[in-house]
């Protein structure tokens, strides 16, 4: 089955695939806003996850001590924006715009002298008993790699945890209002430190599929602005988890449909080709916020996002 000449199970299959570092760092996202902390450092952390996630496979030879690596460093990384916005209450804007441009400067610097080399082990397609041979849906689904695998089993895995538990409620309590969460004996700041450093981790971990699975080897800026469609798909899957897989997968969907209509030969600049993916999300960005205005959906950002908080305030 063809289209414009482009196999279209190969491009749904690579639409799964290019779509995964995007879920992880909207995941990630989601953590931190639920938790009432507004990130727009996501570009910065995906940049340090996939340094750190090549330089620990790089030393090692262990994919997986790379992931472990891109978890840490990202939580590290985020624990700046912790403590300047939660502690010294600083406006969650600004440091999350200068986490990205410190992210970016430190991994231009420090991945110096890894540029171009290629990463000595890869994440490699996985292929699932039976499901595998099924038509159609078994190449696009079940012939992955791991972490697409953990992308979407953690998307579920934070909609039961968020909806269906206990510290679920409390981390929406706190983004929602801290002073009644307060109130209730949960701590807010421990809360949101937990939660954004959890975040970091995952934004850590969707930059690493990109030196790890995508495209193994480190290359400056190797994120193409990626955190920043991460922070809008947050909006546009109305902070659910669930959502975030149709939105990063749109995502990934025209960004693989850009490549093929290239590699197919197609006469439409290139340039405009590259815009396409960018422009889709901008595109699903205004419908939501048009929808949202217009009262046929009603907005889900917590009621806190962005606000700090002084235990005092809720006097």
């Amino acid at each position: 089955m063809t289209l414009f000449g482009i196999d279209i199970v190969l491009l749904l299959a690579t639409t799964v695939a290019a779509g995964t570092p995007v879920l992880l760092a909207t995941l990630g996202a989601i953590l931190n806003e639920r938790a009432g902390v507004l990130n727009l450092g996501l570009e910065g952390l995906m940049l340090v996850g996939a340094l750190a996630g090549f330089v620990g496979t790089y030393t090692t030879g262990s994919v997986w001590v790379g992931v472990l690596t891109a978890l840490l460093a990202g939580a590290a990384v985020a624990s700046i924006h912790a403590y300047f916005t939660i502690t010294l209450r600083v406006q969650q804007v600004v440091s999350g715009l200068a986490l990205t441009l410190f992210g970016t400067g430190l991994t231009a610097y420090l991945g110096r002298p890894y540029i171009g080399i290629r990463t000595p082990e890869t994440f490699g397609p996985v292929n699932i008993p039976l499901l595998a041979d099924a038509p159609f849906v078994g190449p696009i689904l079940f012939k992955q790699d791991w972490m697409v695998y953990i992308s979407l089993a953690l998307a579920f895995a934070l909609y039961f945890y968020i909806y269906k538990t206990r510290p679920g409620l409390q981390l929406r309590a706190v983004g929602e209002s801290p002073a009644t969460a307060d109130s209730m004996g949960i701590s807010v700041t421990r809360t949101r430190y937990f939660y954004v450093l959890a975040g970091g981790a995952l934004v850590g971990l969707g930059g690493s599929y990109l030196t790890l699975a995508s495209n193994p080897s480190w290359l400056e800026n190797i994120s193409a602005g990626k955190g920043w469609v991460a922070v809008a798909l947050v909006i546009f899957a109305g902070w659910h988890p669930l959502r975030a897989i149709l939105g990063a997968y749109l995502f990934g969907g025209m960004e693989s449909f850009q490549f093929s209509l290239q590699a197919a030969g197609s006469d439409i600049s290139p340039f405009f080709l590259k815009m396409l993916p960018y422009l889709l999300t901008l595109a699903a960005l205004v419908l939501v916020e048009w929808r949202a205005k217009a009262g046929r959906r009603q907005s889900n950002a917590p009621a806190a996002l962005g606000v700090p908080y002084l235990r005092q305030d809720k006097n």
